[in-house]
């Protein structure tokens, strides 16, 4: 007897650390209160078994409120350290994947795999169980489950994003079940599985709700939007072209305009943008904070007053914004790198308000002017680690996603963290459009040029691209580069675009003469490319085919050697 408890033991350990344990015996169920927090607010009440939870409506919506546990926060804003945008000079598991010096056992990807997977879990969990409910109108049944099969595509999206082949696990397992210790299904079939929930949760999910406790959750628009993002990753163009389509179809989405074209852009990542603010018909997926109740720490984060800032906007991504004539920095005669300031005038007004420019608000107390004290307006970049303001590691800060009240304050940021805007759907239309061959300039007006008209930019124009010698597929891809900036998906789309080499190059930062005179001194030893631009990190590497897929991680591989490694490594 004592044996065979060991043996239980083991097997439920093992199948907690991959994520794959079922709630067959029991479940959590959450409260709500709808006059202080939202859905997505959830604290431990109790666990109930089956036999007795899966009766009403009201445990209904309970279970599917714990489905939503997994949908990412500001950890989305944290991926962008993978790629190309971002650097946090500090060694970091991001910053490895990034410069592609890790292997197997790096904990990220062990954590990514096991809470994918538990995420999974609770939703095959749900829709095992949800049809046990009675009394409840078949439609409202049917909309539980949208949302659920909505999240279980999610989570699979990211698996095969990282993963490609993973385990396509579609119920609750538990011990003993062969699913267990079983080997990998082929990446096609996870996809085709995913678009059938995204289907499935797209005919039975409402376009909106009427009550604003239920802010935040998913609807069609959202089931559509991220069919077309998965569709767009795997190329499959007609399919996003056909969902992005249907999306703007609905007309329920619009480009986020409150206050003009001066701040529009900026104003939706902070409190004004929030989803709850009423003012914004443009985030399609977010997940929603509450002040007091539900918070993060991104806009501390990004201008952190006593340490080293956790994203430094990287040299390429400043490079990458165009001069308002519509041309890239080495083709404007409108681009001027003579001062600080310069590298900020005339370009894409999504410039500054992405990167943080002379004479904007900030939070980062000192900044690295002359004296040490602090002060609420940027002047110039702060190196000197004195502890009295944010450092940069690349000469640059960010602006967006910053509420300059929560940067003093640790973890009391209520920011909404968006997952998907209606911005992606027209750039994702486009991009579709442009690898079928089919885009036309009407099409850039009805998607491309709307993104720029918000911002009070010049519109894309073929005829001007082709006179100018530039290149339609690479200003699309600038756009996404420049429009995402600091959502978390660079590191996405550098895969999917097979661009691996730009994760190769080392990471620079501004010129080091531009730094004044009086903080040369904390500068001296940073290194410097023939250029005189700052390397901020160096020996990077991509290996193609290998880097394009994270390997299964060895704590998997050790319980369950079926699955097998990822080429190369």
């Amino acid at each position: 007897m004592k044996n065979q408890n060991q043996y239980m033991n083991s097997r439920r350990s093992f199948l907690r650390s991959t994520g794959m344990l079922g709630a067959s015996a029991m479940i959590p169920s959450f409260f709500l209160s709808a006059c202080k927090k939202d859905f997505l607010d959830r604290q431990p009440l109790d666990s109930v078994t089956d036999i007795s939870f899966w009766k009403t409506e009201e445990q209904l919506k309970l279970a599917v409120n714990a489905c939503y546990n997994n949908l990412r926060g500001n950890n989305t804003i944290g991926m962008e350290n993978m790629g190309d945008n971002t650097i946090y000079p500090p060694n970091s598991e991001y910053q490895a994947i990034s410069a592609g010096n890790y292997d197997f056992t790096i904990g990220t990807i062990n954590s990514e795999w096991v809470n994918l997977y538990a995420a999974i879990r609770r939703c095959n969990h749900f829709m095992e169980n949800y049809t046990k409910a009675s009394g409840i109108v078949p439609a409202v049944l049917a909309g539980y489950a949208g949302q659920v099969q909505f999240l279980r595509a999610f989570m699979y999206s990211y698996l095969i994003f990282l993963f490609g082949d993973v385990p396509l696990i579609i119920k609750t397992l538990d011990i003993g079940d062969e699913e267990v210790y079983g080997p990998r299904n082929k990446r096609a079939e996870v996809l085709d599985y995913v678009f059938a929930d995204l289907d499935a949760a797209a005919i039975a999910l409402p376009t909106t709700y009427p009550s604003a406790t239920d802010l935040g959750r998913i609807t069609k628009g959202a089931a559509l939007a991220w069919k077309a993002r998965v569709a767009l990753f795997f190329e499959k163009w007609d399919i996003a072209e056909t969902a992005s389509k249907a999306v703007m179809d609905l007309n329920v989405y619009s480009l986020y305009s409150a206050g003009g074209t001066a701040k529009a852009y900026n104003d939706l990542f902070t409190y004004k943008g929030k989803l709850s603010a009423g003012a914004n018909k443009e985030t399609i997926l977010a997940r929603p904070y509450v002040a007091g109740v539900s918070v993060h720490n991104t806009s501390r984060e990004i201008q952190v007053p006593d340490q080293t800032s956790r994203y430094s906007p990287t040299k390429s991504l400043v490079d990458s914004y165009l001069c308002i004539d519509g041309l890239p920095i080495d083709k404007s005669p409108l681009y001027s790198e003579s001062t600080y300031a310069n590298i900020f005038k005339n370009r894409d007004p999504r410039m500054t308000q992405t990167i943080l420019s002379p004479g904007s608000a900030w939070g980062g107390q000192d900044d690295g002017d002359a004296d040490a004290t602090s002060n609420a307006i940027f002047n110039t970049p702060k190196w000197n680690a004195d502890k009295k303001g944010s450092i940069t590691g690349t000469g640059y800060y960010f602006t967006k996603y910053v509420e300059i009240p929560a940067v003093g304050v640790v973890s009391q940021d209520s920011n909404d963290i968006h997952h998907i805007r209606y911005a992606e759907v027209l750039l994702i239309n486009a991009e579709a459009k442009l690898e079928k061959g089919t885009l036309a300039q009407a099409d850039l007006d009805r998607t491309i040029n709307l993104l720029r008209d918000r911002v009070g930019m010049k519109r894309m124009v073929i005829t001007e691209l082709a006179a100018a010698g530039l290149d339609l597929r690479t200003e699309i891809r600038r756009e996404r580069r420049v429009e995402l900036a600091l959502e978390g998906q660079r590191y996405y789309d550098i895969l999917r675009w097979k661009a691996g080499e730009l994760l190769a190059q080392d990471v620079r930062g501004m010129k080091k003469s531009l730094v004044e005179s009086f903080n040369q001194q904390y500068v001296a030893t940073i290194a410097t490319d023939a250029s005189g631009y700052f390397v901020v990190n160096t020996g990077r590497r991509f290996v193609a085919p290998k880097n394009y897929l994270w390997p299964i991680p060895i704590t998997q591989l050790q319980k369950n050697p079926a699955l097998g490694q990822n080429p190369g490594w």
